[in-house]
């Protein structure tokens, strides 16, 4: 509002100046200026009405000459002041016009209104600073999920393309810098509702600058973050930045997984995946003989660190190790490995996998033709850089296609929206790989060809309403008990219960036998009629009763007035 207010006076200073400097003079001389009345007596004009009149005469409303006819020197001198008057109103509106379209004044009053609307906010939300394609994915899967989100970016396009996007939920946008504190508190850094604070901008300074701000400012805030180097996650981690991503570490070590344990990366898959999804058969990359690794920037920092901690045999293609560094203990062949001298070489026809990292589409499309044609039986895994370029990089066939921003975006997606999931997916790590393959094929029964619908529920008052009453009566609740279908209770929901949180304590797929009670917390996957039908056992303390003890006891005032009327023992009137 300061803003707004300075460019206003300061752009409308001259012409209000000349306005009233004619509109004094005007009206000074009006009053000076003797006039007669109808009995031919002088008169003099007072103030009010010599200001009176120029206020209609001006607007060109003209009501006539008040209260008497004028005399020619009144006449004369209302001729002259008519004239500056107008001159005046022009100018001063030709000021405004060239004010409100003045592209400093328009960011402001954008500016104003987005500050205004976001105090008004009354559900949580996400603010999002940097709307790039890891930003754009993250917002669309936050509304999809029916969440707010708040963006702020630099660039005008990224805003305005934003309010094109066919998204849920409205996403109020700022075209601001993000690094300036002041965008971040009209954005609702301090905002009672904001969840999190997520830095995802190209440029790690950007988001160092935003999680340093986000945190001095508002230190109970949620705030994550995407980096591109270890020196930026060390600085951010100095600080308490609460959660940051590095895509090309996460690929390098979700690679080495799935070489590792597949039906571990297949579970992690299905259960991160958007609903809707068709579940994809698991990665199988080999797990002995030569890998060939195409440059050895920071992706292939990350693939090499990751793959020969397996202790796999890798070859490094890399055209400028000046400038990326040379590999301790891996051979290094000079070259782009678009050229087939290059990959022959590096020994493309007997290796059992290639992984293309380059910065550039381009040549990383260029490689894995080229490499296909020496070897089809490669395991390829190619790095897209850009979005754009996703139908060509699925045309060429690669087994594993690696985006960065996907990657973040699903990530933070996951975290943001269902945060018991990313426990689970760290607690899992630990479990052996007939345990991952097992729960694999549970997933695969219950779901039929589409990724599981996942979701946590918090044993509360707002999120299961019944359980707390029912325990608050005495009642005792089994997790078997609560998974029945509250239609027909000797059938079971179509529900896997991954993870069950008491307190401090965690359990990995919960017996049926457990116990739940308020303050718990449970994550699910399943059917998404299955999810509808358990929100009935949790809200509902009838359908909850039903599950528990099998009786269907009588609900609101009419039906307990005739259960009342009718004998229960022998189904008569009394």
């Amino acid at each position: 509002m300061d803003n707004v207010a300075f460019l206003i006076f300061r752009r409308m200073r001259a012409p209000l100046i000349v306005l009233i400097i004619i509109y004094s003079v005007s009206v000074m001389g009006l009053v000076l200026i003797p006039g007669q009345d109808a009995e031919g007596h002088l008169w003099h004009m007072d103030f009010f009405h010599a200001f009176y009149f120029f206020s209609y005469t001006a607007t060109t409303i003209g009501f006539g000459e008040i209260p008497y006819a004028f005399t020619d020197a009144q006449r004369a001198w209302v001729t002259i002041a008519i004239y500056l008057t107008v001159v005046g109103w022009f100018y001063s509106i030709g000021t405004l016009i060239a004010l409100l379209q003045d592209k400093t004044f328009q960011h402001s009053l954008a500016e104003l209104r987005f500050a205004r609307r976001i105090r008004r906010m009354r559900e949580p939300f996400y603010l999002v600073c940097g709307y790039g394609e890891t930003g754009s994915a993250l917002v669309q899967a936050i509304t999809d999920g029916n969440r707010h989100a708040v963006v702020i970016d630099q660039r005008q396009e990224r805003v305005d393309l934003l309010q094109l996007e066919n998204l849920r939920e409205y996403v109020p946008a700022l075209h601001g810098d993000a690094r300036r504190p002041h965008h971040l508190l009209e954005a609702g850094l301090k905002h009672p509702l904001c969840a999190a604070v997520v830095a995802l901008t190209d440029v790690n300074e950007t988001n160092l600058k935003i999680a340093i701000a986000a945190k001095l400012m508002h230190p109970e805030v949620k705030v994550v973050c995407r980096a591109d180097s270890h020196e930026v996650e060390a600085n951010m981690a100095s600080f308490g930045t609460d959660f940051i991503y590095d895509p090309f570490d996460i690929f390098g070590a979700y690679l080495a997984m799935a070489i590792a344990t597949p039906c571990l990366t297949l579970m992690r898959d299905w259960l991160s995946g958007l609903q809707g999804e068709p579940l994809h058969d698991p990665h199988m990359p080999p797990a002995a003989g030569l890998w060939i690794l195409c440059g050895y920037g920071r992706f292939g920092k990350a693939i090499a660190a990751n793959l020969g901690a397996r202790g796999l045999d890798l070859v490094l293609v890399e055209a400028a190790p000046e400038l990326t560094g040379k590999p301790e203990g891996i051979p290094l062949i000079l070259g782009w490995g678009t050229e087939a001298h290059t990959l022959e070489q590096a020994g493309v026809r007997r290796a059992v996998g290639l992984v293309v990292g380059t910065h550039n589409d381009a040549n990383n499309l260029s490689i894995v033709m080229t490499a296909r044609t020496l070897n089809p039986n490669l395991f390829i895994v190619v790095r897209e850089n850009h979005k754009d370029n996703e139908e060509l990089f699925r045309a060429v066939g690669a087994d594993i296609v690696m985006h960065p921003s996907t990657i973040i975006a699903d990530r933070i997606r996951v975290l943001l929206v269902t945060p018991l999931l990313t426990e689970f997916e760290q607690l899992v790590r630990f479990q052996d790989h007939a345990w991952s393959c097992e729960l694999v094929s549970r997933i695969l029964a219950l779901v039929d060809h589409q990724v599981p619908d996942v979701w946590e529920v918090a044993c509360d008052d707002e999120n299961a309403h019944a359980i707390c009453v029912m325990t608050g009566q005495g009642a005792a609740i089994t997790l078997g008990a609560l998974l029945r279908d509250p239609s027909d209770r000797d059938q079971t929901l179509p529900i896997i219960p991954l993870l069950l949180v008491q307190g401090e304590g965690r359990e990995l797929l919960p017996s049926e036998d457990r116990r739940i009670g308020p303050g718990d917390r449970l994550l699910l996957c399943g059917r998404p009629q299955g999810r509808s039908r358990l929100g009935w056992s949790l809200q509902n303390v009838h359908s909850l009763n039903y599950v528990l003890t099998g009786a269907s006891s009588p609900e609101g005032t009419l039906w307990h007035w005739l259960a009342g009327r009718i004998n229960p023992a022998a189904g008569q009137r009394v």
